[in-house]
């Protein structure tokens, strides 16, 4: 997904936008990059972050970057900060989201207004951030140029901007499906997505940007330039699985979002008897102190994550190198497994490998059952808006792929979002005997929303229910006039 964190004040700005844009770390895939406006112009450096942390790449540039106003990005798309130059000026520009419509976008600028804007990549290849900066370029201001990009952008696009004569933007995705928080401090301002970083910081939380506003940001506080819209579709992973535990979005913690979910799991699982419940590292011991708390069971971990080598297995892009990086992060604790009936509660199933490798591993422990259950519903429909998943197919997800088994080509999806429907129920079934699970319950939608306490309409659904504020009322997965064109 990416994260990013923009600071400006009266003092030099480094420490606070190094350290504001390391605490987005859990965001990351690829690339981290931070550029400083100051004296003597822009400062801008680019590191891979594969392999090592942001902090560990950045530490030699934080001596050497001097300024009070700068941009940071972790990167799950192309390099960033990119340092533009065009017929508006200079500017550093990061981006986060997901523009699905970028080929589209890069053909009408090559052939009618390329000319307004020279620029060259670092990556191979023309990425969503050029081409967003491409077309602020054609607007006659950067206010007008932002607004153009939420106009034309199919997806997300959540960006931060620096001027060459110091001014600082923050503008959030047209439907705010990624969070910008504001925090203020004596001398400073700073933009950020997770708001965890703040009290660390030394900043008060400010407030949240509201959906597709714009503010210009200085040293004492904020100005709107583009006000907020009324529609809101803020992405609900973001409190399953994505989000930082101690950051709030929309006032909505992540914690206790996950905490309400593991409750809610567990009311519904009166039948099930077991000796502990247990949360598959990192997301899933939130849900699962939940489910324990509820059921007043112990709770236990018989999993423990190896962190301080192994990165985060959505990382590398290579899906069996994914699956090897899983495996050898988590080391099981072979007396808290043995002879036990253990519930595991997880963010999510995609493809199902992993977890069906770790079912395997805890019944060579000696595992007497192995129940799961699911903070969030099935996964049927692939993200459209925030690059949520690598997923080149939409058959990677298991559940697609038992459709597509069960049903052909062409099968109504809709029909397998009912949790008390039998297409459900067998979808269910046939996902518990692949992973060789005891059992297997997912989180209902309404018991998710509750457990995230936003209005339905203000959240995006759409990877489990087809739906999103968005989409004109039409679509309703038949997708008549819908220009998401859903799979």
């Amino acid at each position: 997904m990416g994260g990013f964190c923009g600071v400006i004040s009266e003092q030099d700005c480094v420490s606070d936008l190094f350290f504001g844009t390391d605490y987005h770390s859990h965001l990351g895939t690829h690339r981290g990059g931070m550029a400083v406006f100051g004296k003597a112009g822009f400062q801008r450096a680019i590191h891979n972050i594969q392999n090592a942390p942001f902090r560990s790449k950045f530490e030699s540039d934080v001596g050497r970057f001097a300024g009070n106003v700068g941009i940071g990005v972790i990167s799950d798309t192309d390099p960033q900060p990119l340092v533009m130059c065009s017929r508006l000026g200079t500017f550093a520009i990061v981006t986060v989201g997901l523009v699905s419509n970028i080929e589209e976008l890069k053909d009408e600028l090559f052939r009618t207004k390329s000319a307004q804007l020279q620029y060259s990549t670092t990556s191979g290849m023309v990425g969503p951030t050029e081409v967003v900066s491409a077309l602020i370029a054609t607007q006659d201001s950067f206010v007008e140029g932002v607004k153009y990009v939420q106009e034309k952008v199919k997806g997300s696009c959540s960006l931060l901007l620096v001027t060459d004569d110091g001014r600082l933007f923050a503008a959030r995705d047209r439907y705010g499906r990624t969070p910008i928080v504001l925090g203020r401090k004596d001398g400073a301002t700073i933009a950020l997505m997770e708001s965890c970083a703040l009290a660390n910081l030394g900043y008060a939380h400010l407030r949240d940007l509201g959906p597709g506003e714009m503010v210009e940001m200085e040293p004492d506080g904020v100005t709107t330039v583009v006000k907020p819209q009324e529609k809101m579709a803020i992405c609900s992973f973001l409190w399953v699985y994505y989000g930082f535990p101690a950051s709030s979005y929309e006032g909505r913690n992540v914690e206790m979002a996950r905490y309400r979910c593991g409750s809610a799991l567990a009311k519904r699982d009166a039948d099930t008897a077991v000796d502990a419940a247990c949360g598959i590292p990192d997301s899933g011991i939130s849900h699962a102190l939940g489910y324990a708390h509820e059921k007043a069971i112990k709770y236990c971990r018989p999993f423990v994550k190896y962190t301080p080598t192994w990165a985060r297995s959505f990382m590398p892009p290579d899906q069996r190198q994914r699956e090897h990086v899983a495996s050898m992060k988590l080391i099981p604790i072979p007396g808290l497994i043995k002879d036990r009936r253990l519930v595991f509660c997880d963010d999510s199933i995609v493809r199902g490998t992993q977890l069906g490798k770790q079912a395997d591993r805890l019944y060579g422990e000696g595992c007497r059952e192995t129940h799961v259950r699911i903070a969030c519903p099935p996964l049927l429909y692939p993200c459209r808006f925030i690059n949520f998943s690598r997923s080149k197919s939409v058959y990677d997800l298991i559940t697609r792929r038992y459709i597509r088994g069960h049903e052909g080509e062409g099968a109504d999806i809709a029909k397998y979002i009912d949790p008390d429907g039998a297409p459900y129920k067998g979808m269910v079934e046939y996902i518990r005997e692949k992973l060789n699970l005891t059992s297997l319950k997912f989180q209902t939608v309404d018991d998710l929303v509750a457990a995230i306490g936003l209005p339905k309409d203000r959240l995006c659904t759409y990877c489990w229910t087809g739906e999103d504020p968005s989409m004109p009322a039409s679509c309703a997965h038949g997708c008549a006039g819908c220009p998401h064109k859903c799979p």
